[in-house]
């Protein structure tokens, strides 16, 4: 019995000594709990990249225009027959360089011979007739004065020596006339160009004033452009634009020629005429877009895409202190920066605005590409965001 008490009192013992370690381990367990909990916690910061950043920095801001129009020639020309014949020969096709006055073709003229010959043989007869009158005249002069005729006969070849002399200036006339329409079958270009549609063949009759060979001049180009009526009071002439033709890779320097003084039926919109500067490669019709200048002037910018225009304000998120902050911010002109040709200027070039009240020049704030972020969120810069500060 005593050895029966005592191996109870042992392991009552070990019990008690397992509880009391088993209790002493949840006591330290839930104190490292209160511990952490009654710890700050961590704050997770928000990572930005370069392109989801920009500076608001004082920039040349440019105003542009967005236009589309064709490319014309200034100087064009379609050769039209002058007179109805048969086409008898067409030395050139289409793409020919052609000068001023080159022979481009004939219409058969032997109608027209004929017709010369009839005239000049009707002068011939005319200028005889005129002769005898004009000898008749002469003779009854003198008999008048000897009293030998009367006064009246005179008057009579004083009439007929007149008729015979308009009679002759008549056909002298009709020789001309029949003169150039010989002349009128040799087909000569009007200007130099090339030649863009040749539209008879030889054999064809044509009438008079059929459209026989068009010529355009490409060493002046212009873009003909339709400009909204509210836009158009801002082009000036002379103002540059920067145009991308088809087919062109580089972009094409135009400026502001002409302006139109009336508006088109039914758009309202108001023609305004670019001078292309020549370029090897242009056409006549090829398509351009493009954008002409309207002004320029330095001011505080940032990306268009960074103004957010959820709220009744315009804003921005700015980054201050490592945190987001939001901006209310007042805007002027949009447009784009100015670089300079060894920049690769590009017509599709991000758009900026101008800034005027709300933001300080040198201040971050973040692209629209980011997304929605909250104020006071934590931010990180990386290196190169950082160095664009």
């Amino acid at each position: 019995m005593r050895r029966s008490a005592i191996k109870w009192w042992v392991a009552l013992a070990v019990l008690l000594v397992l509880g009391a370690a088993i209790g002493r381990a949840v006591v330290a367990r839930k104190a490292e709990q209160a511990a952490q909990a009654a710890a700050p916690r961590a704050v997770q910061a928000l990572e930005l990249a370069t392109a989801d950043v920009a500076p608001a920095q004082a920039r040349e801001l440019v105003r542009w225009l967005d236009i589309t129009g064709a490319l014309k020639a200034v100087n064009s020309a379609l050769v039209k027959a002058k007179v109805a014949a048969e086409v008898r020969e067409l030395s050139v096709r289409e793409g020919d360089k052609v000068s001023a006055g080159q022979v481009l073709g004939r219409l058969d003229a032997s109608e027209y011979e004929w017709r010369l010959r009839q005239a000049e043989q009707t002068a011939a007869a005319s200028e005889a007739q005129l002769d005898i009158a004009e000898r008749a005249l002469e003779n009854n002069r003198a008999l008048v004065n000897q009293g030998f005729i009367s006064k009246n006969a005179l008057d009579t070849s004083v009439s007929n020596a007149a008729a015979a002399r308009g009679s002759l200036q008549a056909a002298r006339a009709a020789a001309g006339l029949a003169r150039k329409a010989r002349a009128d079958t040799v087909l000569r270009a009007p200007i130099a160009g090339f030649v863009s549609q040749r539209l008879v063949q030889p054999g064809e009759r044509v009438p008079v004033d059929a459209r026989l060979i068009e010529i355009v001049d490409l060493s002046r180009l212009e873009i003909e452009a339709a400009v909204a009526p509210e836009d158009v009071g801002a082009v000036r002439l002379g103002a540059q634009a920067r145009l991308q033709i088809d087919g062109v890779d580089a972009p094409v320097i135009a400026s502001v020629a002409r302006i139109n003084p009336s508006t088109q039926a039914g758009t309202r919109a108001v023609l305004v005429y670019l001078a292309v500067q020549a370029q090897p490669g242009l056409r006549q019709g090829l398509f351009a877009r493009g954008r002409i200048e309207l002004d320029r002037k330095t001011a505080l910018t940032v990306p268009a895409s960074a103004v957010r225009i959820d709220q009744a304000r315009p804003y921005v998120l700015a980054v201050s202190e490592g945190k987001v902050v939001q901006r209310t911010v007042t805007l002027g002109t949009r447009g784009s920066a100015v670089v300079s040709a060894d920049a690769g200027d590009s017509l599709e070039r991000e758009p900026l605005v101008e800034v005027t009240e709300g933001l300080a020049d040198g201040s971050i704030v973040l692209r629209g590409s980011v997304g929605t972020v909250r104020e006071g969120t934590v931010v990180r810069l990386g290196d190169a965001a950082t160095a664009r500060r």
